[in-house]
């Protein structure tokens, strides 16, 4: 699987939403020791631990009540076709971001909204207006 910059590490990458992303991130890293990784202006900042990854999330009515997830797969275009044929609920279709990666979201009968992102390129997070706050492989 190709290695992006602009996406944290890890196969499955929660998404935990708080009002204050920098107030939960600043308490993450000093509670329970995660590191931030990539600042995506004050909405969005990807934080690592080891060798797992989480992304805090500015919440919002619905994130608040639900949990988002991101998986990593090979072949996003085959994932969602696969999802569609089996009747997951589609809240977008896959789309090639900016930052390098192809991406669709679905929501499970539970509400959860899960975004599947596959690596198409390697893209440095200066590139789309991100900042790169500590990547040990760079």
């Amino acid at each position: 699987m190709l290695r992006n910059r602009s996406m944290p590490p890890g196969t499955v990458i929660p998404e935990l939403a708080y009002p204050d992303v920098g107030t939960a991130a600043a308490w993450l890293r000093d509670a329970f020791g995660f590191a931030e990784r990539v600042r995506i202006g004050n909405h969005r900042i990807q934080m690592t631990i080891g060798d797992g990854s989480i992304v805090v999330v500015e919440s919002d009515e619905r994130a608040s009540r639900r949990c988002r997830t991101m998986v990593h797969v090979e072949d996003v275009d085959a994932h969602y076709q696969h999802a569609l044929q089996h009747g997951a609920t589609i809240l977008s279709a896959p789309v090639t971001q900016p930052y390098g990666e192809r991406q669709y979201s679905a929501e499970d009968p539970g509400g959860h909204t899960w975004t599947f992102s596959q690596s198409v390129a390697d893209v440095h997070p200066s590139e789309w207006g991100g900042e790169l706050v500590s990547d040990s492989e760079e």
